[in-house]
């Protein structure tokens, strides 16, 4: 499964690109608070789908916020290894026990 690190090399160097030739290029340029806002509303459409949609539309919505919020992560310079890290770094560990730990 290399798709989504595939995925963020893509972006990386998309994101140097001309905003007029490069969706990733023109979302970068606009800024942050409207990637930010991209995400929010891909995850919003994610969850109607869930709710109201068949399972291809939530696929599609699903890999649209998958998409935005990688477009997020790199332009916070953030890459997917951290996240990835996180995740491995939470396993084994109560949802409900991370969750408190977060609220200390």
């Amino acid at each position: 499964m290399d798709t989504l690190p595939r995925l963020e090399r893509i972006i990386a160097e998309r994101r140097k690109a001309d905003p007029q030739a490069s969706y990733v290029a023109q979302l970068h340029a606009r800024g942050l608070p409207v990637i930010a806002r991209k995400v929010g509303e891909e995850a919003v459409e994610t969850a109607i789908a869930a709710l109201t949609g068949e399972r291809e539309e939530l696929v599609g919505e699903a890999a649209d916020l998958i998409f935005h919020l990688m477009v997020l992560l790199s332009a916070k310079d953030i890459p997917l290894d951290a996240v990835l890290a996180e995740l491995d770094r939470r396993e084994g560990v109560s949802g409900l026990d991370e969750k408190a730990s977060r609220s200390e």
